[in-house]
């Protein structure tokens, strides 16, 4: 499958924003107030976007629960539903351009566009494009039991488990060691 600049800028912006949402209450929110949306802004380049207001931070909040629903989602048609819903209401308007020393890449969001109703159009867009592929088990939440973030498999084999596999699969991998040790001495 082949993924642009653009697309995969748009998959790492959506995985994080996902990830910013509080998981229960052990973890916290970290999209919590206009700073943060700022940063969010900021880390992941996204152009075109404003002055940011309370209204975009609770606009970008509603978008991100909706695609945690699509990453949720069990089956294509579900995913396919909740992406159409979500770009529809977004008012679309591709449009090929260049900016910031990137080649040519389309944009879906329409010119002045919220913050929200640009990330619902890129990154909405961005995660169709898997399920046209037939690839949406792609989409996938971290396997251990502890963590449960967002993260798009892009394994040759999709075999990807953990969001990080430095983190939460060694962590796992360790305990299973320690625990097959502990088992075997008795």
């Amino acid at each position: 499958m082949l993924i642009t600049h653009d697309t995969r800028c748009a998959l790492d912006a959506v995985v994080d924003l996902v990830n910013t949402a509080p998981e229960g209450e052990a973890t916290p929110d970290t999209l919590p107030d206009v700073p943060a949306l700022a940063e969010f802004v900021h880390r992941h380049d996204i152009s075109d976007v404003g002055v940011l207001s309370e209204f975009d931070l609770s606009a970008v909040r509603k978008i991100r629960g909706r695609f945690a629903g699509i990453f949720a989602a069990s089956d294509p048609r579900i995913a396919a539903g909740l992406i159409n819903e979500l770009v529809a209401a977004a008012g679309t308007t591709p449009r090929l351009t260049d900016h910031d020393g990137y080649d040519w890449h389309v944009h879906y969001f329409a010119p002045g566009a919220s913050v929200a109703d640009h990330l619902a159009a890129d990154c909405g867009m961005a995660l169709a494009f898997f399920v046209v592929a037939g690839e949406q088990e792609r989409l996938r939440r971290c396997e251990a039991p502890d963590c449960r973030r967002a993260f798009v498999d892009l394994s040759r084999n999709r075999s990807r488990r953990y969001c990080d596999s430095r983190t939460c699969g060694n962590r796992l991998h360790v305990a299973a060691y320690r625990a097959r040790r502990k088992e075997a001495a008795g």
